[in-house]
């Protein structure tokens, strides 16, 4: 072989090393970025879960404002709950026993708030159901203050601890804590002051929005 074609080769052999070692720009291992970006995509999926398992009602900040919820009748195949603290932008701590529903039936439902604003104090109100069919929701997370009416419930476990709640997904609380669960419930009269509530799929048939300032509230 010349010493030309000698040449020639090895500075190819020594361009391809050096390309394997470094990719040209715009250039991506992608067995590397899968790698890297795994960990990120587990945490998404896992977060996508549990928000759908209404496990995060209590996890963003709450308004400072309680409001009222209410319902001529309310039905579940299951019930957990136990106590914790909401918190507000400000940090204002509001204890609260977290109700976690597993497959809620309300025959009606009324959720009302006082709002401040430039014009004065006014109130919003959210109702749904009744003549129009009943509301239902999966996964129905309520924080609140208090609750009234008249109860019953299925294979009730009052005191159990809070870590071992299993009759609704993803709502259990710290090791140690109190808890409370039932296979089932229905709650006639159902009167609450709440700090949030979310749910995973909600259906509000008949659903009516009202801002006003002459409004009146759920009760």
């Amino acid at each position: 072989m010349s010493k030309a074609a000698k040449s020639t080769t090895s500075t190819s052999t020594a361009s391809t090393s050096t390309a394997e070692r470094h990719p040209a720009e715009g250039r991506v291992h992608w067995k590397k970025t899968a790698a890297a970006g795994l960990p990120a995509f587990v945490a998404v999926g896992v977060l996508a879960t549990v928000m759908a398992q209404g496990a995060l009602a209590a996890s963003f900040a709450v308004s400072g404002t309680a409001f009222q919820v209410s319902s001529s009748n309310l039905s579940s195949k299951g019930l957990a709950s136990y106590v914790q603290t909401d918190r507000s932008v400000d940090g204002a701590g509001h204890p609260v026993a977290l109700l976690g529903i597993g497959e809620a039936t309300l025959a009606d439902i009324c959720q009302s708030a006082v709002v401040d604003t430039p014009v004065g104090k006014v109130v919003f109100k959210l109702t749904a159901g009744g003549p129009a069919g009943n509301v239902t929701a999966t996964h129905l997370v309520i924080d609140g203050e208090d609750l009234t009416g008249d109860a019953r419930f299925g294979t009730a476990e009052i005191g159990r601890d809070a870590s071992t709640l299993d009759r609704v997904d993803g709502v259990r609380g710290g090791a140690g804590k109190f808890g409370l669960q039932a296979g089932d419930i229905e709650v006639k009269g159902v009167r609450s002051h709440a700090w949030s509530a979310t749910g995973g799929d909600f259906r509000l048939k008949g659903l009516k929005l009202d801002v006003a300032l002459d409004g009146k509230q759920c009760f």
